[in-house]
């Protein structure tokens, strides 16, 4: 008889961030400690396959080519794993999860598609819920709600592909009406930075909004200024943490995906050289973001420090960070105090008591007593 906890590891997906979640789930499963916990490493294919893996299984490609088949189950009074056939790395009866750990980033992972399914199955998962995850996806709603909780944000305009491609003189016009040059043209549901261009000038606006329709049917083109990347780490449920701020030094112009993931050159700085006035205001603003779009467990918040007078605006959450070797988020974490390890640990705590309180929450009318 074991009391380990049993935490399956969601690793994989249909986004174009696929490759980078197998780099984080590595490194999940290395640091989670084995006299604590069992791990069930599952993997979704680009084509949207779920496989598991257990023992000797445990290399996350193995998983993805060989591992054993299975579909996810929403019953809440079984596993929530069902083998699709008989396979010699899978029992065939699984014991339902303790926790679930998605380490999913982009579409069809960190959007709310998965913590819908998780929550239907009515299992903890690490991580924020669906309305938080999917809000925290689209960078057009996400800006919504910071503009009406207060938080400083850059101007944007939003471009429906549709509108683009019906009408691109049009949408020119109303972008540059609004906007002025420099622009960052983003695909609204995307994450590490894929398919975003800076637009210098009037002539390169039409291959960048191309670019981005490739990814999402939204697109976001907002006011590009000459800015310091800085990052801050989050934790927490009802009562979240910031941790240290840290800044971000890209090889290329901005931190775009080749610079986070291809090549070599860029430069993490922890703590970030900021005054003490401003590691305060993007601590203060960190914990705002996070609770205006409810979310919970963890979350990164990117910041733009204009260089020329200072001023910090808030960029984006990501509610599923990076968490390879060279992410920022276990790094600002470990940088205040909480080494790697123990930050898994305190995730998967917090998850698990998010679940609880959940428990606590009527979902059908009950009459008071007496009456």
């Amino acid at each position: 008889m074991t009391n380990k906890i049993l935490v399956g590891v969601l690793f994989g997906g249909r986004s174009g961030e696929h490759d980078v979640s197998l780099q984080s789930a590595a490194s999940v499963i290395g640091a989670l400690d084995p006299a604590k916990y069992e791990i069930l490493p599952i993997s979704i294919s680009r084509q949207g396959q779920w496989r598991a893996g257990l023992g000797a299984l445990r290399s996350l490609q193995q998983v993805l080519e060989s591992g054993a088949p299975v579909t996810p189950s929403v019953d809440p009074s079984g596993p929530q794993l069902l083998p699709l056939k008989s396979s010699g790395t899978l029992r065939s009866s699984l014991p339902p999860l303790d926790v679930v750990f998605p380490v999913l980033h982009g579409t069809f992972g960190e959007d709310g598609t998965v913590q819908g399914l998780l929550e239907l199955a009515d299992v903890p998962y690490v991580g924020a819920g669906v309305l938080a995850s999917a809000a925290g996806m689209d960078k057009d709603v996400m800006k919504r709600l910071f503009r009406d909780a207060g938080l400083p944000i850059l101007p944007w305009e939003l471009v429906l592909r549709a509108d683009w491609e019906a009408d691109p003189d049009g949408v020119r016009g109303r972008i540059e009406k609004k906007l002025r040059y420099p622009l960052f043209v983003k695909p609204v549901n995307m994450g590490s930075s894929v398919g975003i261009s800076k637009v210098h000038r009037r002539a390169e606006l039409a291959a960048a909004l191309n670019l981005a329709a490739q990814y999402d049917r939204k697109i976001l083109v907002e006011k590009g200024i000459d800015a310091r990347e800085i990052e801050c780490s989050v934790l927490g449920n009802d009562q979240p943490q910031a941790s240290v701020p840290g800044e971000v030094v890209p090889v290329n112009e901005f931190y775009d995906y080749e610079a986070k993931y291809i090549k070599e050159g860029s430069k993490l700085v922890i703590p970030a050289p900021l005054t003490a006035r401003q590691t305060q205001q993007v601590q203060d603003v960190s914990i705002r973001a996070f609770r205006a779009i409810d979310a919970a467990g963890m979350g990164r918040v990117d910041f733009l420090l204009n260089r020329k007078n200072g001023t910090i605006y808030l960029n984006e959450i990501n509610t599923i960070p990076g968490f390879t070797a060279i992410s920022m988020y276990p790094k600002l974490w470990a940088a205040s105090g909480v080494p790697y390890p123990q930050l898994l640990d305190r995730l998967i705590q917090l998850a698990i008591e998010r679940h609880q309180d959940k428990s606590r929450t009527r979902f059908a009318y009950a009459p008071a007593a007496g009456k």
